[in-house]
Order: C-alpha cells, then structure tokens, then sequence
C-alpha cells in the first residue's frame, strides 16, 4: 500500500459536497413515536432498520455522530471494501452500531469495550443481530493497552479491519489506545477510523498515530467537524519492540 496525502494537505471538500454529505448521513438516524414507552433511536443501513437504546448515564453508551460517519461509508462503499467474510475487530464499540452494521454486512465481528458499557452493547448486537447475520458477534471486554497478548494473540487473531468510531477525546489513555492499534494491526490490516475533533488531543494524538501507521484521509466533514481515515502499519512488528521495523 502507498501513503496518501490527506485532503488537509490537497483541495478541501466544497461547503455545498460537506453539506450534502452530512445530511445524507445524518438522514439515516429517525425517532420513534412519541406514544412508545420503550426509548431507542432509530437508523437505515445495511437495507435494514436498527433500534439503538442509549445509557446516558454512560459516556460510553451514548451514540456519537462518527459512528453514522464510519456506518455510513461502510454501507455506501460495500464494493470497494467489501466486508462479506472479513475478520473484524470493533475498538470502543460504544452502543454498537458500528459492529451491527459490519455484522448486516457479513463480517464476523469482535465488538469490544470498557465492562461497565458491556451490558447495553450487548443488549443492542442482539436485538439487532439475531437471525439476521451469517456470524454472530462475539460482544467482549477489553481495555486498551492491558493483556493484548494474552487475550488477542497475534498468532491467531488476525483482522482484516479494525473499525473504531470516537475513540479519541480528552482521556488519559491514548497512549494505550496506540498500542492496541498497534498490536491489532498486522501486515494486511486495514484501520478504518471516524474521528470528531474537539481540541487539541485530537490534533496531537494525530501525529503521534502518523509515527506508525500510514494515514489516508475518506472523508472530512467541516460541518460535523469529524473526519474519516484509513489507515495501516509502516513497519513491520515484533514482539520485543512494537511498532518498530523488523531487524
């Protein structure tokens, strides 16, 4: 794979293709009736309806427009990156959206998250999975940067994407969350990540993830203030210094 320069560095996107772009994304997402007792939203993809409930009491189990962004790409681009039989792996699944979708589309899924938004994620993968799917997801805990090895041996759990939606925002472990990208991501693995950006962390966190990982910019989105990327290793890794090219 050769390294893409960003639509930063080249010709931004018109006002009126952002615009246009947004509204069709946001359009997928709709409320039920007001008259229901039940409280969930909505949303169109993979040519199925999903019903999504939200813990608000959670930071984690409140959906975020990057996820529509990353579903929404990954439902208007199944040619290009066709997700039938793919081994796929979800970083901050959140509400679950993401691995919903990925799962309508075909792939086999590992969803993972924080435990105490594990609950809820599972919940909504079964509503909106069951009967529905070629592969059940597999819904399980994982803290970044803890037990990679032992818990996702490379040996024998090779993605062919890593999908992540909002996972970078002013908290104290991305540092972690680099060396989870890093220890997922073999030669042929492919990072497809939806990013809103708030302040400077996420700038920052940007060039750091640019020292491993070549960066190609899908989407940007002034009016979300959210971009989309794609992704994969510079070098290859090994065990004893991650991230670093082999001798």
């Amino acid at each position: 794979m050769e390294d893409s320069k960003s639509r930063k560095e080249g010709a931004p996107p018109s006002p009126a293709v952002d615009a246009e772009l947004a509204k069709d994304i946001m359009a997928r997402q709709f409320h039920p009736p007001l008259f229901l007792t039940e409280a969930w939203v909505g949303y169109n993809f993979a040519d199925l309806e999903i019903r999504i409930k939200e813990s608000t009491d959670l930071y984690g189990a409140v959906l975020w427009p990057s996820a529509l962004v990353l579903c929404h790409f990954l439902d208007t681009h199944r040619d290009k990156y066709n997700l039938l039989d793919k081994n796929i792996i979800e970083l901050g699944a959140g509400t679950g959206l993401v691995t919903i979708v990925s799962s309508l589309l075909g792939a086999k899924v590992t969803s993972t998250d924080l435990p105490d938004v594990l609950g809820n994620l599972q919940y909504n993968v079964s509503r909106n999975t069951r009967g529905r799917c070629k592969y059940i997801p597999l819904v399980t805990e994982l803290t970044w940067g803890q037990e990679l090895e032992q818990r996702f041996p490379r040996a024998t759990h090779c993605f062919d994407y890593i999908l992540a939606a909002d996972v970078v925002y002013a908290h104290p472990f991305l540092e972690e969350l680099i060396d989870t990208f890093d220890h997922m991501c073999q030669e042929n693995t492919q990072i497809l990540w939806a990013m809103r950006f708030r302040l400077d962390p996420e700038n920052s966190f940007v060039d750091r993830f640019r020292k491993r990982f070549h960066l190609e910019e899908l989407y940007d989105l002034p009016s979300l203030s959210i971009k989309l990327y794609r992704a994969w290793r510079k070098d290859k890794w090994t065990m004893s210094h991650p991230g670093e090219a082999a001798a």
